[in-house]
């Protein structure tokens, strides 16, 4: 299931600084941001390999995760917060804040072979 997890964070006069590091176990081989994503859905898929760590470092969102057993809702509201998803965890990230910029850091680079777009089973609440 999805983790997660405070950045290190350094704070001075001069501002603050946030580290990503030993983040991904494998390194990180691919980055990519979200923006001007207001009132959108996006990801929607889960991965065959790919861990993905997750921080918004402006603005806000959601990210709903499913990984078969289990679902849950994570706010991604401070350049702080990473969220590390393992990649059987079915992710959409969603409620995009005006200006949200969304920073994506994978270990794999991009394989469209990689993807699976199928969602598990919603839970049923007894």
């Amino acid at each position: 299931m999805a983790k997660l997890l405070q950045l290190q964070t350094f704070l001075s006069e001069k501002g603050s600084l946030t580290v990503f590091e030993k983040i991904l176990e494998n390194g990180i081989k691919r980055i990519f941001y979200i923006y001007n994503a207001e009132n959108q859905i996006r990801g929607g898929h889960r991965h065959k390999l790919a861990y993905n760590a997750l921080t918004c470092v402006n603005g806000t969102c959601k990210v709903y995760i499913h990984d078969g057993v289990e679902e849950q809702t994570f706010e991604l509201d401070s350049p702080e917060k990473c969220l590390l998803l393992e990649p059987k965890d079915w992710h959409s990230m969603y409620d995009f804040s005006e200006n949200a910029v969304l920073l994506v850091l994978s270990d794999r680079f991009y394989e469209k072979e990689d993807y699976i777009y199928e969602k598990y089973e919603t839970l049923v609440n007894s």
